[in-house]
C-alpha cells in the first residue's frame, strides 16, 4: 500500500516509527500499562504510528501530543475535511504527519478499512507495539500474519 494523500511533515517518514496497536476492547489492568507505554515513548521522544481512533487510543495520543516527539495519524479512511485545533497546532510545529492510503471517496471507516490501514502501519513502521489483543478479534489475526517485524511486546 501507499500513501495516496498527507498533510504534515513527510520528512517524519524517514524516522524510525513504532506502530501502536490495540484492540478496542480492553481490560482496565493493561489500560494503565498502555499509558505508562506512552508517556514513555513520548519521554524518549520516539516517533509512533497510530489511527488513534479508538478511546485507548485518543488516550495515548493524548499522552503523545504533550510532548514533542513526531507523531503519525494514519487514517482508515480518506483525508479529513477538517483538521481538529490540536493536530494542526501539532502539524504546523512540523511534528505531526498525517496519512491516509485511501482517496477522498472513502469517507467512512469501516472495518475492512481499519484491517488495511493497520496493515498500512506495520508496513510503515520498524517495530510494533501491542496494547491488548482481544482473543478472536481482527487483531489477533493480523497479529498471526506479521512475518520480519520486530514486535516490542504486549504491553500487559
Amino acid at each position: 500500500m501507499e500513501i495516496v494523500e498527507s498533510v504534515g511533515n513527510k520528512n517524519i517518514l524517514n524516522l524510525p516509527k513504532t506502530a501502536f496497536l490495540c484492540s478496542r476492547n480492553i481490560p482496565a489492568s493493561a489500560v494503565l500499562k498502555c499509558y505508562d507505554w506512552a508517556i514513555e515513548q513520548r519521554d524518549k521522544g520516539k516517533c509512533v504510528i497510530s489511527g488513534f481512533h479508538s478511546k485507548i487510543e485518543k488516550d495515548v495520543f493524548h499522552y503523545l501530543l504533550s510532548g514533542t516527539q513526531p507523531v503519525i495519524i494514519a487514517l482508515a479512511r480518506g483525508m479529513k475535511e477538517k483538521i481538529e485545533p490540536e493536530i494542526k497546532t501539532a502539524i504546523d510545529a512540523d511534528r505531526l504527519l498525517l496519512i491516509t492510503p485511501f482517496d477522498k471517496s472513502i469517507n467512512r471507516v469501516t472495518s475492512e478499512t481499519a484491517e488495511k490501514r493497520n496493515q498500512f502501519m506495520i508496513e510503515l513502521a520498524d517495530e510494533i507495539a501491542i496494547g491488548y489483543v482481544s482473543k478472536g478479534g481482527m487483531l489477533e489475526k493480523l497479529i498471526n500474519k506479521i512475518q520480519g517485524k520486530r514486535v516490542c511486546g504486549i504491553i500487559e
